[in-house]
């Protein structure tokens, strides 16, 4: 197979498990009844008059599985990160004992849980798009490289293999999908 089919080929398989970890981090900030980091690391607090991740300022755990723990590095940051998580919108309240900041996760309403699923779904599709968005755009390589000179039976082959890693990794997102859903019912 030609170099350059070969580069575009790989180029298309990182670039889709790039998406594949997008939907994981994206997948992880949702909220469902069980603590995680991941809900409030991205969050940005004002630190000395820049806009800093709580990762960076504090730092974050969950003791238990209802319960995220986070300890600033230095005292004067326990009120505007507590300011942060309130705005966030995440539908979380921070408790401060001047120490750290324990955020308790309650247990999810039916009501959101719902909710949360059709951002799942919705987090999903976007996978999907993002993966498909690859496959033209590979496609589109070949093909010009086809009226460069490329052989019409290897740019076939090359068309195909780029169908073979699409379905293989659209099933990888219907598969983190499933992983999320399951965490979502189990109570």
């Amino acid at each position: 197979m030609n170099e350059e089919v070969k580069m575009y080929l790989d180029d298309a398989k990182d670039t889709m498990e790039k998406a594949i970890v997008h939907l994981q981090n994206e997948l992880g900030k949702l909220r469902a009844g069980k603590a995680s980091p991941a809900m409030v690391d991205t969050l940005r607090v004002d630190y000395y008059g820049t806009l800093t991740p709580i990762g960076q300022v504090a730092n974050i755990s969950t003791p238990d599985a209802r319960t995220i723990s986070i300890q600033p590095w230095e005292k004067n940051m326990l009120t505007p990160i507590e300011k942060a998580i309130v705005i966030s919108n995440l539908g979380l309240t921070p408790t401060n004992d001047g120490q750290l900041i324990r955020i308790n996760i309650p247990p999810l309403t039916e009501e959101r849980r719902k909710d949360i699923f059709k951002k799942v779904k919705a987090e999903g599709e976007n996978g999907k798009v993002s993966i498909r968005n690859i496959r033209r755009d590979t496609n589109e390589a070949i093909k010009k490289m086809q009226k460069d000179g490329l052989p019409e039976d290897m740019a076939k082959d090359a068309e195909a293999k780029v169908q073979v890693l699409t379905d293989k990794y659209i099933a990888k997102v219907d598969e983190v999908l499933a992983a999320k859903e399951k965490e979502l019912m189990t109570i």
